[in-house]
Parts: C-alpha cells; sequence; structure tokens
C-alpha cells in the first residue's frame, strides 16, 4: 500500500515530469507532441508522482519510462501488459500507465494486450499508431494497410491490418477512445478522463512516423482536409462533420451512411446521435474508414458499471481471509486434495 508523510498534496506542473535524459526521438517524431501531453495531463490528476508508473514494450515509443520523472519499467518485446497487469495486481492504488507502439502491442504483444483488455486491468493504455516497425528502420506493421511497399513487403503487403478500436471493444474494453499526436489539448481531455476510469482505459494515438512512414494519417491532421476526414465524436450530440458543416452520419437498416444536411429533406434530427455507453453503435463508428468516412475521434465507448480487474481480485482474496483466517502457508500449499504416498 502507498503511504505518505503528509496528505497534502504538491502543486505540480509539466515540468515536475521531467527527467534529465535527453529525448532521443526523430526530430518531428509525434512522439514528442504525445510527451508533452501526458507531461501536462498528471499534473490535473490529483496524485503524487510517486503514485506514478509508466510501463512500456520495445520500440521508439518504449523510451517513454526514461522521459517521466515517475517510477517506470521497459519491459521486454510484447510483454508489457502483463508486467503492468502485475503491478497493478500487486498495489492497486498505483496509477499504472502503459506505452508502446503497434508494433509492440498488436505482434508479438497482442496476446497479453486482449486478455488485459477481457480482465479490465485499471491500467491507462496508450498506444502509439504509426503504421510501421519504426525503430527497426521501416518494416510493415500489423496496422499497415494492405499493399504497402516496405522493406518487408517490397511487392506490398497482404495482410489485412488489425483495426485497433475493433479489437478493443471486442476484447470487451470498458473505455475505448481515439485522438492525434498533434491535437495535445484534445489527447489531454482524453487522457484526463480515462485516468479516471475504473478498468482499462485504451486510446489509440495516430502517430506520425516522419522518417520511415511519414503523412500516413496527414488525411485526418491537416486543416484542409481534416474536417472533410474526421468527425469530432461528443456524448448526446449529431455526428455532423465537414468544412461547413453539412455532412452528417445517418444509419440505415443497421448501416451507416454519410448525407448532406439540407439535401432530400435530411435535417440534424435525422443523424446518429452519440451515445458512448452503446457498444452496438461503437462497433458501427469502428468500422468507420477513409475514404467512404470521415474517422471518429473521441471517446468511442465507456462502461462504467463493470468492476476492474484488481478491485474484483482484492475482494476475492478478502473474502478468503473472513473463511480461514488463521490458515497456515502450509494449509494453504496443500489446498484441499492431498495424498500420502508410503
Amino acid at each position: 500500500m502507498i503511504e505518505h508523510a503528509s496528505t497534502e498534496l504538491p502543486v505540480y506542473k509539466a515540468k515536475d515530469f521531467t527527467t534529465d535524459q535527453d529525448v532521443r526521438w526523430c526530430p518531428g517524431c509525434g512522439d514528442y507532441a504525445v510527451l508533452a501531453a501526458v507531461r501536462k495531463t498528471l499534473p490535473k490528476l490529483g496524485r503524487r508522482k510517486e503514485d506514478y508508473v509508466f510501463v512500456s514494450g520495445i520500440g521508439c515509443a518504449a523510451r517513454f519510462p526514461y522521459y517521466m520523472e515517475t517510477y517506470g519499467l521497459h519491459s521486454i518485446h510484447g510483454r508489457a501488459p502483463a508486467f503492468a497487469t502485475g503491478i497493478k495486481l500487486a498495489n492497486p492504488e498505483l496509477d499504472v500507465w502503459l506505452v508502446s507502439g503497434d508494433g509492440d502491442l498488436l505482434s508479438i504483444g497482442g496476446n497479453h494486450l486482449i486478455h488485459s483488455m477481457r480482465r479490465n486491468v485499471g491500467i491507462n493504455l496508450i498506444l502509439l499508431n504509426n503504421r510501421i516497425y519504426g525503430l527497426t528502420k521501416g518494416q510493415y506493421s500489423p496496422t499497415s494497410e494492405q499493399g504497402k511497399i516496405t522493406k518487408s513487403t517490397p511487392m506490398g503487403s497482404l495482410d489485412t491490418p488489425i483495426n485497433p478500436i475493433a479489437l478493443a471493444l471486442a476484447a470487451e474494453c470498458t473505455f475505448v477512445a481515439r485522438s492525434l499526436d498533434i491535437d495535445a489539448k484534445f489527447l489531454e481531455s482524453l487522457m484526463t478522463r480515462g485516468a479516471g476510469h475504473q478498468g482499462m482505459a485504451f486510446i489509440e494515438v495516430y502517430q506520425d512516423c516522419n522518417i520511415f512512414n511519414h503523412k500516413a494519417w496527414f488525411y485526418a491532421s491537416q486543416k484542409e482536409s481534416r474536417p472533410e476526414t474526421t468527425v469530432l465524436l461528443e456524448h448526446g450530440k449529431p455526428l455532423v462533420f465537414g468544412t461547413d458543416r453539412d455532412k452528417g452520419i445517418r444509419v440505415v437498416g443497421g448501416s451507416p451512411e454519410v448525407v448532406t444536411i439540407g439535401q432530400d429533406g435530411v435535417t440534424e434530427d435525422d443523424l446518429m446521435v452519440h451515445d458512448e455507453t452503446n457498444r452496438v453503435q461503437a462497433s458501427i463508428l469502428a468500422h468507420m474508414y477513409q475514404p467512404a468516412f470521415p474517422e471518429p475521434m473521441g471517446v468511442i465507448f465507456v462502461d462504467s458499471e463493470r468492476a476492474s480487474y484488481e478491485a474484483a481480485s482484492r475482494e476475492q482474496m478478502n473474502q478468503a481471509i473472513e473463511k480461514k483466517p488463521d490458515a497456515s502457508l502450509e494449509d494453504l500449499v496443500k489446498g484441499r486434495q492431498t495424498w500420502t504416498i508410503d
């Protein structure tokens, strides 16, 4: 359990979460923007620096713990969710953050990611998705688009890319959101809300690798194209987008379609109204891609009712202690079925 000498919370600023380590990402990398957003978010959460733990796997994003003036663990390839789960179970009062890339989390780490999601472990998970292997110099990743020509796919990738949002929903993740690396204030708001969620908070971040996959997300991030290619999700409000705010998403027969407000009698009343607690609607949003649809940005789904894994685990342990408060270690090791062999 965490113990503090004083109950008075220090007033932090972003610089209080900045280490003396030189940040060694390529100039212009989207990771810088995410790092800055995280440092600005933590002072708002009402926690002490000693309460935070940052965990990473392998890859460019995995340097994150070195740059955060908190506790941290640079773990092994693909196993960051397992390490983060262990930390949260060992001390549920810690605020555990996991930051890693699409290669680490969705390739070798895919299995661990799925199970940490379905268990609803109370981790703040930031997936930096640049659709490429950056640290190993430009091979295709699990999120690379079909036909992607890279050093490991010289004739184009044959793989269907993983949809991280759809994967999170299928794994029963209880907080699912998406943002852009350069949209600092919006990303901060998502992380702040995710940090207050009891259970897994998963945020996919479209992140630019300006060396090996530059402009992968430019259609969604640039001022000129963004209004037409993304739609901002606001709970209780209709899905309206477009440079002139004259387009929207309507659902017909369970399928979404793009409509123009004012044409053929279409009004805002005909549009899908975002309900972040609706898992079926979330699945529709997860499968809205460019160029056919604008891609959703914001909180896609939230389930605030389900208990976190660490809370359920602690309750189970307390029940066991109540049943056998005086049980010895030997009794526990023996269990209920033992045999004596002569």
